[in-house]
């Protein structure tokens, strides 16, 4: 049973579409149906169920890759850990950041002043609902993955932010059920922060109307500095981002925060750089509320 032939088989039963494996994996499609069918062959049984040009993973082929995929985690980990007795605090790190773009360029660029030869792979973007393929994620907690593993860093208010010349822009603190009526602009369903938005608003009341939705939080902060609606925007994760033209409203009712961790997979091998960057990061984020201004 060849390796390639495995992982090709990993590739095509998450993506359960062989034209999109087979250009993720940059191959010819016929060479991946072929790698598939040997696989397949020397089983003896069909791992796909096939209905014209779209195919299903079986009941076969769910125990198969249930066995399939901790078998390379646990070559993937061997080869790391053999790297790390060789080489010592050198490597890379994926490094999952969901919650914003503000708070890891300002961490990564204080930790390589200190660990040049450790390198990042940033995904900032990921699907929340397949299984992850991090070291290490900053994000919001909780973070719902089996086998995770976090700590907290520290925990941010979130603001109501209205652009400049808005009704409610003079005030010193609002309840968010004065909200119910205005325009909402927010990041898409399956981001954590607006579930969690979504969440408060219910709270008060409440269902948000969001005549926007992006990816982008820029995007975001640039349509509210428009004109365009109101959003919630997080204290310390988009620090410094809105700009003298939006209005940051504290929320006295509901209260509205969301807790920043470090999270890890406990099923996974964590190297020797990926284990001294969080380390670093847990200090620097204690580091930087011990400085940080009282109110």
């Amino acid at each position: 049973m060849e390796l390639l032939h495995l992982k090709y088989f990993c590739k095509v039963a998450r993506l359960q579409h062989m034209t999109h494996a087979a250009e993720e994996l940059h191959i010819a499609q016929p060479a991946l149906s072929k790698s598939i069918k040997m696989l397949e062959t020397e089983l003896g049984v069909s791992l796909f169920d096939r209905t014209g040009r779209y195919i299903t993973l079986n009941e076969y082929g769910r125990t198969f890759l249930k066995h399939v995929e901790k078998a390379l985690q646990s070559l993937e980990d061997a080869t790391r850990e053999v790297h790390d007795l060789a080489t010592g605090t050198v490597g890379y790190i994926k490094l999952a950041f969901p919650v914003g773009s503000h708070i890891v360029p300002n961490l990564i660029t204080a930790f390589r002043e200190q660990y040049p030869d450790i390198h990042f792979q940033l995904l900032q973007h990921y699907e929340e609902n397949v299984k992850p393929e991090f070291d290490l994620c900053i994000s919001s907690l909780p973070l719902n993955y089996e086998h995770i593993q976090s700590t907290p860093l520290v925990t941010e208010q979130i603001f109501l932010a209205v652009p400049k010349g808005h009704a409610l822009a003079h005030r010193s603190s609002i309840a968010l059920s004065e909200a119910a009526h205005e325009h909402f602009i927010g990041l898409r369903h399956g981001h954590s922060l607006r579930e969690m938005t979504d969440d408060y608003c219910h709270m008060a009341g409440f269902k948000p109307q969001h005549i926007f939705e992006s990816d982008d939080p820029a995007t975001v902060r640039g349509l509210i500095r428009a004109g365009q609606g109101v959003a919630f925007i997080p204290a310390v994760s988009w620090e410094g981002s809105t700009g003298p033209d939006i209005s940051l409203l504290p929320i006295h009712s509901p209260i509205c925060q969301r807790t920043i961790g470090i999270s890890w997979r406990g099923d996974h091998y964590l190297s020797r750089a990926a284990l001294v960057f969080r380390e670093f990061t847990i200090e620097f984020f204690a580091n930087a509320s011990d400085e940080a201004p009282s109110p």
